[in-house]
């Protein structure tokens, strides 16, 4: 049996998909060329394809071989990209996943994934093609040499870009992901156009490539957000060239960060763990313990939803302890505006509640609301229902339904009028919990109440 996750991040799953074809079909193809190459014959059942896309075993050689003629792809690719890794190359939207590594690749990336929006839902990033991209983002070297054709521009340019992007962060918060989604593919647009038909010293260049890794990294978060899976690896993916080009970890381990909570949300934290590891590999260079604090958050994160309490544990100490050396929030990086200690304590109950220990979720949820820098809900409306519903389950959980029932209030309240699939997803889940109690007068107007049924 594949699990849902495990098919819409296998290349054939996606493959198949896109061809409109079932396993069976697409492996008689495959049989009648493995027979056609002199390999002789092959079994082409539908359980095969199964359990290549479930990872239990891998086609062999020479049937990879045939899969390869098949469509058109040279047998060395085999050896470059290894399996199902090369599958890539038959699929449309390939390009991101082996343009080279250089200011034209980084270029192009962002072009693609500026143009219009892909409204497929099945995500591409298998753990061979998620190592390599962050190997070649841990390796790459930044932008050199600056082109000279074009109008001049300098330094004032990107800090132009900065300060709309900072912008679109805090928007974000408080208006919700539909809109900024597209107001951040607008920006990538324009940072890409400047890159492209502009001159600029080395400086500048590395600051355009800096902001459009932001840029790329906001439509990313925000498309994950408005249920846009897809387009956010793609997305993803683009911000880490881009932030190779500007030769900026900040900006790359931020991007690790969020891409982490894609992958440890749709069934991979075993990715999120690589993303999260490779983050923390640029602490040295990152310079900010808010930062630094943040991505052990994720790291327990990633680590809870892989079921891995020490770890997790750890990763919660660590990002305590990271904390403490945090210097004020208004001289901190602008990309952790929004991340303090009342925060840490919203992401390690989170994590305790995905461990199953309901009464330690509790107890840092309301840390979250009484540490000295307090979680502000009212900044984060979004962030505030999602943590308000993660509490009311650990309520129910606990055996306490008054207390789940007035928390599961409260966040369809703080919701309102913000747009988000993932808060919206939360809060159904939720619902779904309390309907088992359907036969408690409080939680039947709740439910009554919010629509369900």
């Amino acid at each position: 049996m594949i699990s849902d996750a495990a098919a819409v991040r296998h290349p054939l799953a996606y493959l198949l998909a896109v061809r409109g074809t079932n396993a069976e079909a697409y492996l008689l193809r495959v049989a009648k060329q493995h027979q056609h190459m002199g390999y002789g014959q092959m079994a082409y059942r539908k359980e095969k394809a199964s359990r290549w896309i479930a990872g239990i075993y891998a086609p062999n050689y020479h049937t990879q071989l045939a899969m390869a003629a098949l469509e058109n792809i040279p047998p060395e690719a085999i050896h470059a990209h290894g399996w199902p890794g090369w599958l890539l190359l038959a699929l449309p939207d390939h390009a991101l996943f082996t343009l080279p590594w250089t200011t034209t690749g980084a270029v192009h990336a962002l072009e693609i994934t500026g143009g219009p929006v892909d409204r497929r839902q099945f995500l591409i990033t298998t753990s061979v093609t998620l190592g390599t991209t962050v190997a070649q983002w841990s390796a790459a070297a930044p932008a050199g040499a600056a082109p000279t054709a074009g109008r001049h521009i300098g330094a004032d340019v990107p800090a132009h870009f900065e300060r709309r992007l900072d912008s679109l962060r805090r928007l974000d918060d408080t208006v919700g992901s539909g809109a900024v989604y597209d107001a951040a593919r607008s920006e990538l647009r324009l940072i890409t156009a400047t890159l492209k038909n502009a001159s600029f010293g080395e400086g500048v260049e590395r600051r355009l490539f800096g902001v459009a890794a932001e840029a790329s990294r906001s439509a990313g978060w925000t498309a994950y957000d408005s249920g846009k899976a897809a387009a956010a690896e793609r997305h993803y993916s683009t911000a880490l060239r881009a932030a190779a080009e500007a030769g900026d970890p900040v900006v790359g381990a931020n991007t690790l960060a969020f891409w982490a909570i894609q992958h440890y949300s749709t069934g991979d934290p075993r990715g999120a763990v690589d993303l999260i590891e490779a983050a923390l590999s640029q602490t040295s260079r990152i310079g900010s313990p808010r930062l630094i604090s943040m991505l052990h958050a994720r790291a327990c994160r990633a680590h809870a939803h892989a079921g891995d309490f020490r770890a997790a544990d750890r990763s919660a100490n660590a990002a305590l302890d990271a904390y403490e050396h945090a210097g004020p929030i208004e001289d901190d990086l602008p990309c952790v505006y929004w991340y303090n200690l009342g925060e840490a304590h919203q992401l390690i109950g989170s994590s305790a509640l995905n461990l199953g220990h309901p009464k330690r979720a509790v107890s840092h949820f309301l840390d979250a609301s009484t540490a000295q820098e307090a979680y502000n809900g009212d900044a984060f409306p979004r962030g505030h229902a999602i943590y308000l519903a993660r509490l009311a389950e650990a309520h129910l959980s606990l055996g306490d339904v008054d207390a789940a029932v007035a928390t599961a209030h409260d966040a369809v309240d703080r919701m309102g009028g913000v747009t988000s699939a993932r808060g919206t997803s939360t809060l159904e889940d939720l619902r779904k919990k309390l309907a088992r109690r359907r036969g408690i007068p409080t939680v039947a107007e709740f439910l009554d109440y919010t629509g369900t049924e």
